[in-house]
């Protein structure tokens, strides 16, 4: 993002390409020449406070979300090490992801690696369904009024990444509503208006391209799509990988377990195109038919020793202290109908990807390039 001396960030440029406008178009609108616009979005002068709401007026945004601070470095600090205090046992020779709270006097650190890193906890609910009236009505109890009146973003997908948005989102006053599916499921659940966004990571074999030609064949209004990240996709074994794994190949050896991905999701159409290539029928498989939802489901089932190896994410097997051999880099990117492009809870997403904190919280989980995090990717 431009920035200037005075350590402000502007999002003029993204914010006025999804708007379809020219700079000619923007700077009248705001009532300024082009020069001044010209030197606001590369960063080299400071807008007064009426042009900043003069741009965000036309472009029919909020200020906060075209200007912002840069984000100050954070110095480092002593903890105390408490739960796995063993770090020697995960140790590549990279930072390791911790949980940092006090308990009084004392700041702790939790690191998050290896089994205990599994966490499964009881979702928090809004209230009861207590009848339902027909079709996909229901009647339900609010446990608090004020929860139902409270701006949302309802998200689908799966990606593990998905969770870090949520205190940026609350400290913004937006309740984000996350659910786990597959790709394909997701943008089909997009179409009916399940949800505000859909993460997307689908390789169409015929253009070579990821998620575009998806979204135009199973969404049928037009999407925008944000680039989250591109990841690395392979397969996930048990620390030291005992069976020695090196490629799609050996997942047919006598008495190896595979955890799979249900169809529709991106890992499940990895796999059998790379089994299809090797020329190995799925049912060759042990565990083919075993549908696990989810990455970190996937790597969970290794970590508990009841698979061997499975297709997922980097992060999911780093999560867990398992080993990766990496087999393909993927697009994973975020698709939003242009009606919901304005709304309030999406435009501070969008704001959240352009951050910079963001962007390093999503890259210690390993195997993200967050480099093109917030840019649109392609408009359907």
């Amino acid at each position: 993002m431009p920035r200037n001396k005075a350590n402000v960030l502007n999002s003029l440029r993204e914010a006025r390409t999804r708007a379809g406008m020219t700079q000619t178009q923007l700077s009248a609108e705001a009532g300024i020449s082009r020069q001044a616009y010209s030197a606001l979005e590369s960063g080299n002068a400071n807008p007064s406070t009426e042009v900043s709401l003069r741009l965000a007026r036309a472009l029919g945004v909020g200020v906060e979300s075209l200007f912002y601070l840069a984000e100050q470095p954070v110095d480092s600090l002593e903890a105390e090490l408490v739960g796995n205090t063993n770090l020697d046992q995960a140790s590549d020779g990279q930072p390791k992801r911790t949980r940092l709270f006090r308990v009084r006097q004392r700041l702790l650190a939790r690191p998050l690696a290896g089994p205990g890193n599994a966490h499964h906890a009881v979702v928090a609910a809004e209230g009861l369904i207590t009848s339902q009236t027909g079709g996909r009505r229901v009647t339900v109890q609010p446990f608090e009024q004020d929860e139902i009146e409270t701006p949302t973003l309802a998200m689908l997908g799966c990606d593990p990444a998905v969770g870090l948005l949520e205190s940026g989102l609350r400290s913004r006053g937006i309740t984000l509503v996350s659910s786990e599916q597959s790709s394909r499921q997701a943008l089909v659940d997009l179409a009916n208006g399940d949800a505000h966004v859909a993460g997307c990571h689908l390789l169409d074999e015929d253009t070579g391209t990821y998620n575009g030609a998806w979204v135009r064949r199973l969404v049928p209004f037009p999407c925008t799509l944000i680039t989250f990240a591109a990841w690395q996709q392979g397969l996930i074994t048990a620390r030291g990988n005992p069976w020695g794994l090196q490629h799609i190949s050996d997942l047919s050896e006598p008495g190896i377990r595979l955890a799979n991905r249900q169809s529709g999701s991106g890992s499940r159409a990895l796999l059998d195109r790379r089994l299809a290539n090797a020329g190995i029928p799925g049912d060759a498989l042990l565990g083919y038919d075993r549908e696990e939802t989810g990455h970190l489901a996937v790597a969970a089932a290794i970590a508990s020793g009841s698979a061997d190896v499975g297709v997922g994410v980097k992060a999911a097997a780093a999560a867990l202290g398992l080993d990766f051999i990496p087999l393909e880099e993927e697009r994973y990117d975020l698709v939003i109908p242009n009606h919901f492009l304005n709304e309030g809870p999406v435009q501070v997403l969008l704001d959240l990807l352009r951050r910079e904190p963001l962007h390093r919280r999503v890259e210690s989980l390993g195997g993200y390039d967050v480099s093109g995090m917030g840019v649109p990717a392609s408009v359907n």
